[in-house]
């Protein structure tokens, strides 16, 4: 076994099983490495409280496999070129990320060290099917989820990595101290609330996945979209900072459809690869994160930010079920998969807010943030995005309560219940609520406008 240490780059898998840049790191000493530079700050103020908790989380757990994490700020190549300087390392590892600001620097990075005679290797831990490995039949990407379903579902995905046998050198490098890094400062007084409804860590993920295979995922297809019931899986934040594998998700899915899980375990399925689908796009059309993907939506009278979208953003349109999603997302870090659709048409159609405003916004308050997911499901929703619900396909936000609040509980836990009271504990001091505003705009009158323009823009 050799004694030259592997430095091993941190980025989205704060996880033991099923990780491959780490099970590569067996037999040598290894060096975990995580490093704040440019995309790290850039990060919103949920998503870097969360991922302060995830490496508060992850350092227990290397401290009792008696290691530690090596924190360090800084250009991410200079960091690393300083600890092969500090440490003898000869080689480099890391889990692959898809955005393209990854992309760019890991591949300017990657030929640096080697150039430098370091030996570098990257690994897939993040996806089911990377974005390149899925083609059409002319050779093309899909832009459509149905045919890229059918075309992955009966592929074989490796089984998951178990936990390797770790070695650590003694010493390890100097690190930095996680709280001076300050990723969670820009909560304020929200994060003591926000903590309570935290999925943190390898153990919370995989008991959560376990839970709900065995008790829920039966009616999963059935019960997923009633807001005031727990039928989800509740899986997006860990997935979001790898503290379970896509590959769990995938192997113990299909398990329980072949047991008695049936169409909902099938269901769930989908749902993990309409996160590979998000990540596909958004690799192969990077556009998607910045501007509509139909430029014909160039021409669409998007309103910008301003009181419209401020009275969206804390939950006082006067809509019930919008006011209580929003508030739901302030207090939790999180919110259901139904209510985001329902947010993002009010944003976008009703109120005729861009929908830039609005994955701005999720990007600053959600735990779970993903970029591509994110991205695409905004788009999705407006219309202006690959594979979208038409523009005339608005939401309305009244039947939708009916439907899928029937008795009210949703709305009234966060209008008037505890979820209220957290909601006003949460915000910043200097908001002003205002209880049961009046609508800002009627249902019939937003749904109207919006299709105006609509037909205006086609036209």
């Amino acid at each position: 076994m050799s004694t030259q240490p592997i430095l091993y780059w941190m980025r989205r898998d704060f996880r033991l099983a099923d990780n491959p840049a780490l099970a590569a790191c067996e037999g040598r000493p290894v060096i975990p490495v995580v490093i704040r530079d440019d995309a790290v700050r850039a990060l919103g103020a949920a998503p870097g409280f969360r991922l302060a908790r995830a490496l508060g989380q992850f350092a227990d757990t290397l401290a009792g496999q008696g290691g530690a994490l090596v924190l360090r700020s800084g250009d991410a190549l200079e960091v690393l070129q300083g600890l092969i300087r500090e440490t003898g390392a000869t080689k480099v590892v890391w889990n692959r990320l898809y955005d393209p600001q990854a992309q760019d620097r890991d591949r300017k990075l990657k030929a640096a060290l080697k150039d430098q005679g370091v030996g570098v290797e990257s690994f897939n831990a993040h996806l089911l099917f990377e974005p390149w490995t899925v083609e059409t039949g002319s050779g093309g990407y899909y832009r459509v989820y149905t045919p890229f379903w059918k075309a992955v579902r009966d592929r074989a995905v490796p089984a998951p990595l178990p936990v390797p046998s770790l070695r650590f050198p003694a010493p390890l490098p100097q690190s930095e101290r996680l709280a001076d890094w300050s990723l969670d400062a820009a909560m304020q007084r929200g994060a003591a609330v926000v903590e309570k409804h935290l999925l943190l860590g390898e153990r919370a993920a995989r008991d959560r996945l376990g839970d709900f295979l065995e008790t829920r995922v039966a009616r999963y297809k059935d019960e997923r979209d009633f807001l005031d019931l727990d039928a989800t899986s509740g899986l997006s934040e860990p997935l979001t900072y790898g503290e379970i594998s896509p590959r769990t998700c995938w192997h113990e899915g299909w398990r329980a459809m072949d047991g008695q899980g049936g169409t909902g375990a099938e269901h769930f399925l989908k749902e993990v690869v309409w996160r590979d689908f998000a990540y596909h796009l958004m690799f192969h059309s990077p556009q998607i994160l910045t501007r509509n993907w139909r430029d014909e939506w160039d021409a669409f009278p998007w309103r910008g930010d301003g009181e419209a979208a401020t009275r969206w953003r804390r939950g006082e349109t006067g809509v019930g079920i919008v006011d209580a999603a929003m508030r739901e997302l302030y207090v939790t870090g999180r919110m259901h998969n139904r209510a985001r659709m329902l947010v993002a048409s009010y944003l976008t159609k009703h109120l005729m807010v861009h929908w830039q405003v609005g994955k701005d916004w999720f990007a600053d308050t959600l735990t779970d943030w993903d970029p591509a997911s994110n991205a695409m499901g905004w788009q999705w929703v407006a219309g202006s995005g690959p594979d979208a619900a038409p523009f005339f396909r608005i939401f309305n936000p009244e039947t939708q309560a009916d439907k899928f609040d029937r008795r009210g509980a949703y709305r009234d836990y966060w209008l008037r219940g505890a979820g209220a009271r957290d909601f006003a504990e949460a915000i910043p001091a200097s908001w002003t609520i205002r209880e049961r505003p009046e609508p800002m705009v009627t249902l019939k009158e937003g749904r109207t406008r919006a299709l105006d323009a609509y037909h205006a823009m086609k036209g």
